[in-house]
């Protein structure tokens, strides 16, 4: 089975299961979000031809950031109903961390792949 969400704005956070943060390090607009579940419930996506709207998404490409987990959070603009649109990824790892290209006039684009633990994406 496998999600497709056009143009999403995603919001990262740093997973801490001791003490959950509820501060934002960065939010991004992407041209697609990718996500797929295996036969055995594993989820893994992509995130393609995002840029950071707020916050700085180098971090995960850092040794420290490749290892750690990030909740992952948007809204389903397909879904009518606004009470249920909200979509979340938790345990979301990048192991390879993120490509990045810069255009002539600087702007960085990025593109991932990702793995999760729980998804909410109904």
């Amino acid at each position: 089975m496998e999600s497709v969400y056009n143009k999403p704005v995603l919001t990262f956070y740093r997973e801490r299961q001791d003490k959950p943060e509820r501060e934002t390090f960065a939010v991004v607009k992407a041209k697609k979000l990718s996500v797929s579940k295996s036969e055995n419930a594993q989820l893994s996506g992509t995130i393609q031809d995002f840029f950071p709207l707020m916050g700085d998404v180098d971090c995960i490409s850092s040794a420290e950031g490749k290892v750690d987990r990030y909740v992952v959070c948007w809204f389903d603009d397909a879904e009518p109903d606004m009470d249920k649109s909200f979509r979340r990824l938790t345990g979301v790892t990048f192991p390879n961390g993120l490509s990045c290209a810069e255009n002539e006039r600087g702007k960085k684009t990025y593109n991932s792949s990702f793995k999760a633990n729980h998804g909410i994406l109904k």
